[in-house]
């Protein structure tokens, strides 16, 4: 690939000849280790152009090639869980020629996406359903008549201990149905896994039984031919239960699921062959996998926290060098800091985030406060009722989640939160449109589904003065408060802030001959429309069925013809109002069936209203 990102096929000819997948079975072991390094430049080469995810697919490139070598996933069904580590699946799949356009309006999906290929089942892009998702796919199967349809589902060990995982598992080893759950150990989540299921994991990888046994097991592996006959293979399939029982993987087995390993997951004959025995197994099987995130790059795989989703780099003689971004500070760097101001002052504040330190910036925070710090890891569900058992003790936690996140624990914010009153205060970072991310990362639920909850504030910094402001007055609230900010830069304003108050919006800028309503980030743009209407346009009539998307936006992009009904002699003065605040009514006026209504962005002329806190209406 050139630095402009265009594919260059001299440069991949494997990959370039792919039109799916089914070729590389009757790739030899050189052509594969060939196709993988082809399959690593490719993935190098795209982060000279963009940000995308980059260690994690540099760790599964000889699992991915193993599989489809031993599977035909046209007709057998594969899960990748979290999906961002797709990118040589793709690759090997007919998409080759596409991957450029990654990560880009109209372009290839940076997850699985069935609208792409007969390969992708499920846009996955949260973690922790595949072994469930696939329990079904099989059970479904079964059920129409199509039990010849293999099933593999590829989890990580940082998934691993969320807890429908387990659900799925107790389920699979009560079905007793036909499965294959690789479990990829890379000892990491986005940052290292925490908690006593990844102690239990690395003490599969590490005990001294395994060391002389795993030489023992390779030599029988060696000389069992990859289409035995049915003894040979109960041999190899003994040895693996008994090397369960020394390693300890009996949690496995207790719960009927058979365990096989661990075994290298960058040796793609053993990978290989290790596939072509559990394929062949009945009932629920897992193998385990060991993989070095960020292999074949060694900044990545001696990195890779940082090098999960990297910004735009080039290399240099084998050292990243990363391109300079200009720009204020985002909202996540603010709320880090208010956040850590915040435990600073009061030791009875925690901060709890869901294996998202690197994403919500946390890093300093955990540093600095090791005691108010929880990292739950991938369970989110958890990490709220946690909260809610924090907030009941006398304590004031702070639940830091994406948006996009917080959505799995849905039913705990109500139940164990705003149902008992308890003042948590939930930081919703990527709150609206994520971008390249795509559909299932964008935050545009939270305002809706958070909102209807009782008792609960929801407010929105229209700029980054006002974050601070928030979390202060979040904390000083006796009940439930959420705060939600985009993956943006926050802007700073030169005005003195007006004083935080529930229920009341802030105005920005006067005027006289209308209104702009904007609530939260949409404040810059609410402020952009003003100014293009000032002096130039009187706006008089707005009608219904405007672009769905918001007012101030449309105003500002949209032509002059277009947008208004005609043209004013005068210059208008222009007027920025910010609302603050979104307040649920208690549980008692909910039971007597006050409802609030709908709040909308409102252009009216140039005045602009920015609301940063919007009050319910009963």
């Amino acid at each position: 690939m050139k630095k402009d990102g265009q594919l260059t096929e001299a440069y991949h000819p494997h990959l370039a000849d792919l039109k799916n997948a089914s070729a590389l079975k009757n790739f030899s072991n050189d052509q594969l280790e060939a196709t993988a390094s082809e399959i690593r430049d490719v993935l190098c080469n795209l982060l000279a152009t963009r940000t995308a995810h980059f260690a994690s697919n540099l760790g599964v490139v000889e699992l991915c090639l193993a599989l489809h070598c031993e599977f035909d996933f046209r007709t057998d069904r594969l899960i990748w869980d979290t999906g961002h580590q797709i990118y040589p699946h793709k690759l090997i799949t007919g998409r080759y020629h596409e991957f450029p356009s990654i990560r880009t309006q109209g372009g290839l999906m940076g997850y699985p996406n069935p609208a792409e290929s007969e390969y992708d089942l499920f846009m996955t892009g949260h973690a922790g359903c595949s072994v469930s998702t696939a329990v079904g796919l099989r059970s479904g199967d079964i059920l129409v008549g199509e039990e010849q349809r293999r099933t593999v589902a590829v989890i990580g060990d940082g998934a691993f201990p969320s807890g429908i995982v387990f659900e799925a598992l107790n389920n699979a080893g009560e079905l007793e149905d036909d499965l294959t759950i690789v479990l990829n150990d890379n000892k990491m989540s986005i940052c290292p896994r925490v908690g006593s299921v990844a102690g239990y994991l690395d003490r599969l990888r590490s005990n001294p039984y395994y060391t002389g046994l795993k030489s023992e097991i390779g030599k029988l592996l060696e000389q069992i031919p990859m289409l035995g006959d049915p003894a040979e293979r109960f041999l190899a399939q003994m040895k693996e239960g008994v090397k369960a029982g020394f390693l300890g993987g009996m949690l496995f087995e207790e719960l009927n699921i058979r365990y096989v390993g661990p075994i290298d997951g960058h040796d793609i004959p053993l990978l290989r062959k290790y596939m072509a025995m559990v394929r062949e197994m009945k009932g629920p099987v897992l193998l385990h996998v060991v993989t070095e995130k960020g292999h074949g790059y060694k900044p990545a795989a001696a990195d890779p926290v940082y090098f999960h989703t990297p910004p735009a780099f080039e290399d240099c003689d084998g050292k990243p060098v990363a391109r300079k971004s200009d720009g204020l500070p985002a909202f996540t760097n603010h709320a880090r800091d208010s956040i850590s101001k915040a435990m600073a002052a009061d030791e009875k504040v925690s901060v709890i985030t869901a294996a998202m330190c690197q994403g919500n910036k946390l890093e300093p925070v955990r540093e600095k406060f090791p005691n108010q710090f929880f990292d739950v890891g991938i369970c989110e569900s958890h990490a709220v009722a946690f909260a809610a058992g924090q907030c009941k003790s006398g304590a004031r936690p702070i639940v830091d989640i994406y948006s996009t996140f917080l959505q799995r624990s849905y039913d705990q914010i109500f139940q164990e939160v705003c149902l008992q009153d308890l003042p948590v205060v939930f930081m919703m970072d990527r709150a609206g449109l994520t971008g390249p991310d795509g559909p299932t990362h964008h935050g545009v639920y939270d305002i809706g589904y958070m909102r209807m909850f009782p008792n609960m504030v929801v407010m929105a910094p229209g700029y980054a003065q006002e974050l601070d402001m928030m979390l202060t007055a979040a904390l000083g609230h006796e009940h439930p408060c959420g705060i939600r900010y985009p993956k943006a830069s926050a802007m700073q304003l030169e005005n003195t802030p007006a004083p935080i108050e529930i229920g009341k919006s802030e105005t920005i800028r006067e005027g006289e001959d209308g209104t702009i309503v904007a609530f939260g980030a949409m404040l810059e743009n609410a402020l952009a429309a003003a100014d293009l209407l000032a002096g130039e346009l009187n706006l008089r009539v707005i009608t219904p069925g405007l672009p769905s998307r918001s007012t101030a936006t449309w105003f500002a992009t949209r032509s002059k013809t277009d947008a208004l009904s005609s043209r004013s002699k005068s210059t208008p003065k222009s007027a920025v109002l910010a609302p603050r605040f979104w307040k649920q009514p208690s549980v008692t006026d909910s039971i007597h069936g006050r409802f609030m209504s709908s709040v909308c962005p409102i252009a009216l002329s140039n005045t602009v209203t920015a609301t940063t806190c919007c009050t319910n209406v009963a």
